[in-house]
């Protein structure tokens, strides 16, 4: 099949992420979207009038991950000044809890920051539909009301620390809200603090201080025990866990360590045998807790795990209080199981002033105090603020909970295949015909490299975004593309296909295949009744280059013309004499064809949308036989 192709590319290429405002705000066009049996129904399919304005575009390739389509609110919070330059509305940020302030400082430079401490949670859903980001601590519960209130205007969800179980993750992704944590920064004080425990457990510090102060000189009653020579079970070994074993092995102890998920290659570098869970807590002579609250770890040291330790066993806790049951706790320090405990966190924080536990003499208290110094507090708040200003601007931040974990180098390496496969989904889905029901979706991604070595999950979510987001009140991004896809019983599967083509890109190109469709544009079938199209990246802009078994040349610029048509001189001019009458820029023009002389696919990319009578004297052409507006 040749292609011939008559191209007039733009200085400056259109930024898509500038659009025209008063284009959107007057559109008079309409969207309706139905469901049935778990499938998208087209019932109707009408465009949004969109344009862009003209001058000063930006040529970078834009890509924001958490993209959406604006909402009214979001329109009407833009204005123009006299160069015809957008302005947009500083985003809001709530900070509910304390948060140092070199974060703050760094927060006020992107945004209007609002600090509200001590909110209750009428207070927190009042205010949240206001903002588009929330910076909390571990004190303020992000429930699914906070998501419903907040009405699709809250972005991200900053934890300034690491733990996240005061984050209703599932409504999180659900509502396409980014959460993101600071992983980091307090570590080494929380690794820290746990070896301040041991060791002043060891030695009865805390108790020796108040028998002192209380005018008395107990030394025998206070004779602790060494550190050197024990067994030390870490249980949780991620980042404090790894560094409270380092620690402990300076001290001479035996580190051994449990944790379902840690490479076994990492511990054995620190000296640390990776053993199971009844074999550490049964060999230790302490126990320093490092794991995540979760419905597995929920008060997995009960009775029953406490009766598996050695007799006289010491435990240190500075994770997460839920992960003990400290009813039973107190029953093993009062029967003997446990010696001591020393504890920074707690199930209910503060606990209650007659707690049993935290008043038992072999008990060691701290009110969680784990990330308090100040340089902790500092690369907290710096950490979370860069992660949430990050998320703000659509980049996708390396501490994201509920999201891909893409590195920043693939992130960046596939930027300009980010728009092109949103505009193969926005495509795919314009061609199908009125009442047919999107089921199911084929990916195919043709590289040169390594099929396992390529990572597609953020194309994937970019080509959900283009299918579902032109027919519904969704807003898709990487967060909850799909939970969303999935919901609407949409199937996408994906298929990576090695080709002979240079390695130096990390992909060739995509091609999209709508399977058990009608299509409106007939020559976008293939001989398997699938509505198929493709494109590449061509110096960096999103080109079509398929239609069916059409071969085409077209960049995605601006709007898009499909005619199929009898391939004969003259045509090219006539269809452009007609768009050209009507003041409609031709940006791209391309012709494929199968043959000399039999039929052809002339895609059309304008600036403007024709109207109607434009489309309709197109469509009169004696030698078109069908064509297709589709906006991009």
């Amino acid at each position: 099949m040749a292609t011939s192709s008559i191209s007039r590319v733009a200085k400056n290429p259109i930024n898509f992420s500038t659009r025209n405002v008063e284009s959107q705000k007057k559109s008079i066009f309409s969207r309706h979207l139905s469901f049935s049996n778990s499938s998208i129904s087209l019932q109707k399919l009408s465009l949004v009038k969109s344009s862009y304005f003209s001058g000063k575009f930006n040529t970078t390739p834009v890509f924001n991950v958490l993209e959406t389509v604006e909402s009214k609110s979001d329109l009407l919070s833009r204005t123009r000044d006299p160069d015809n330059v957008v302005k947009t509305e500083r985003p809001t940020i709530l900070v509910s809890e304390k948060l140092g302030e070199a974060g703050l400082d760094l927060l006020r430079t992107f945004g209007n920051v609002e600090c509200s401490y001590n909110l209750s949670p009428e207070e927190l859903c009042a205010k949240i539909s206001l903002c588009d980001a929330l910076i909390v601590r571990s004190g303020t519960k992000v429930t699914r009301q906070v998501f419903e209130a907040a009405k699709g205007r809250l972005k991200v969800v900053g934890r300034a620390g690491v733990g996240i179980d005061n984050v209703d993750l599932q409504a999180a992704t659900e509502f396409g809200c980014l959460v993101v944590n600071a992983p980091t920064a307090n570590t080494i004080a929380a690794a820290e603090h746990g070896i301040a425990l041991l060791a002043s457990m060891a030695r009865n510090v805390a108790q020796a201080d108040a028998s002192m102060k209380a005018g008395k000189w107990q030394r025998n009653k206070y004779v602790g025990v060494s550190l050197v020579g024990k067994t030390l079970a870490i249980m949780g070994f991620g980042k404090v866990g790894s560094e409270v074993a380092r620690r402990a092995k300076g001290l001479g102890m035996h580190v051994i360590a449990h944790d379902p998920y840690a490479p076994a290659d990492r511990a054995r570098a620190i000296g640390v045998e990776l053993i199971s869970f009844d074999q550490a807590i049964s060999t230790a002579d302490f126990i320093s807790l490092h794991m995540p609250l979760t419905p597995t770890t929920n008060k997995v040291f009960n009775d029953e795990t406490f009766s598996k330790m050695k007799k006289g066993v010491r435990i240190i806790n500075v994770a997460r209080g839920g992960v003990i049951d400290e009813d039973a706790l107190v029953r093993a320090l009062d029967n003997g199981t446990v010696a001591q405990a020393a504890l920074d966190v707690f199930t209910e924080e503060p606990p209650p002033k007659d707690s049993k536990l935290v008043q038992h003499e072999n008990v060691t208290v701290t009110p969680h105090l784990g990330a308090s110094t100040k340089e902790a507090q500092d690369g907290v708040a710096v950490e979370i603020a860069e992660a949430v200003v990050g998320a703000l601007k659509g980049e996708l931040s390396a501490t994201a909970v509920n999201a891909p974990m893409v590195p920043p180098e693939v992130l960046s390496e596939l930027a300009p295949y980010v728009t092109l496969a949103e505009k193969l989904g926005r495509l795919a889905v314009q061609l199908v015909a009125g009442g047919s029901g999107i089921q199911s979706v084929k990916v195919a991604y043709k590289s040169a490299r390594d099929p396992d070595n390529l990572d597609t999950r953020l194309l994937r979510a970019m080509i959900t975004k283009g299918i579902i987001e032109p027919i519904s009140d969704s807003h898709i991004n990487l967060v909850n593309a799909d939970f969303i896809a999935k919901q609407k019983g949409l199937r996408i599967s994906e298929e990576r296909v090695l080709v002979d083509s240079s390695s130096e890109n990390p992909i060739d190109s995509i091609q999209v295949q709508v399977s058990n469709v009608e299509s409106k544009f007939a020559s976008a079938l293939t001989e398997n009744g699938n509505i198929s199209i493709e494109g590449r990246v061509k110096y960096g802009i999103p080109h079509l280059t398929r239609v069916g078994s059409f071969e085409v040349d077209v960049s995605l610029d601006g709007n898009l013309i499909l005619c199929r048509q009898v391939d004969q001189p003259g045509m090219i001019g006539r269809v452009g004499n007609i768009l050209g009458e009507r003041n409609v820029n031709v940006s791209f023009m391309s012709v494929g064809r199968t043959a000399k002389r039999t039929k052809a696919i002339m895609a059309i990319g304008v600036d403007e949308e024709p109207d109607k009578d434009t489309l309709k004297k197109v469509g009169e052409v004696p030698a078109v036989e069908e064509f297709v507006f589709l906006e991009l």
